[in-house]
């Protein structure tokens, strides 16, 4: 369930992106293992990072592929643009076949990027160019795919201490959540999320939906933003605060 809405939004995104900036970014920095702990100042190409994962032709406002990735698994139910997105193949929740994307549409039987938490920058980069990824530096040029890197060594989260996979409830505090929802989500969502419909109005998707039905994704665009819109990372709050506005989100309306 992608979220591909462009917004001009002006004042509002002024206000979030001032209030985003005046947060502390080492909170969410020092809740971190310690392996994925980083210079503060990487922070936001951090949040970039994690925007490309999720769709990087939109958020480096380039050509979007026309043809199927060369590598994506003859097995698989995708095709056309969205089989060169990251996440298509290795999942919101970052563990490929192993984790959410284990069975239905998304199922491609490709392995997660988990083990490269802590690995080495230039590895990732050297990955990302090679023989199955193919992203040329037309595609992905040199400064975003050290962004790419930073997000899958330094910013990945382990959702599965954040979501239970089998219920898919955020591991949260609704109630601490909402005034952070409120006072930062609201202003484009809408006090009840119902703002911004992600989907169809034959198949709406709202704020509420998408949090409980994918919270991986959920979780994954709180932290990092919406690539092509104005929404800010969040990553300058503690994890907990990130998961608590999760559970908020999961408590909104679906429909």
């Amino acid at each position: 369930m992608a979220l591909h809405v462009k917004l001009t939004i002006g004042l509002a995104a002024s206000a979030i992106s001032a209030l985003a900036g005046a947060l502390t970014v080492s909170t969410y920095v020092a809740a971190q293992s310690p392996q994925q702990a980083v210079d503060e100042t990487e922070t936001l190409s951090i949040a970039v990072g994690g925007q490309i994962y999720d769709d990087w032709f939109v958020a480096l406002e380039a050509d979007e592929p026309k043809a199927t990735h060369p590598s994506y698994p003859a097995a698989g139910r995708q095709k056309g643009a969205v089989t060169w997105r990251c996440k298509e193949c290795h999942g919101w929740d970052y563990k490929g076949a192993a984790g959410a994307y284990s069975k239905g549409s998304h199922f491609t039987g490709i392995n997660g990027i988990r083990n490269r938490a802590g690995g080495d920058l230039a590895d990732v980069v050297r990955i990302l160019r090679d023989r199955t990824h193919q992203y040329t530096e037309q595609m992905i040029p040199e400064s975003a795919a050290r962004k790419v890197a930073l997000f899958v060594t330094r910013g990945q989260t382990d959702t599965d201490t954040y979501v239970d996979s089998a219920t898919k409830k955020a591991r949260g505090d609704a109630a601490r959540g909402a005034p952070f929802f409120q006072t930062i989500c609201a202003v484009c969502h809408g006090q009840d999320g119902k703002e911004l419909n992600f989907g169809s109005d034959k198949t709406p998707e709202y704020v509420g939906t998408l949090a409980r039905d994918n919270p991986w994704e959920g979780l994954h665009k709180i932290l990092n933003g919406q690539p092509g819109a104005a929404m800010v990372s969040l990553r300058a709050l503690n994890i907990q605060d990130i998961v608590d506005i999760l559970a908020y989100a999961q408590t909104l309306p679906a429909k």
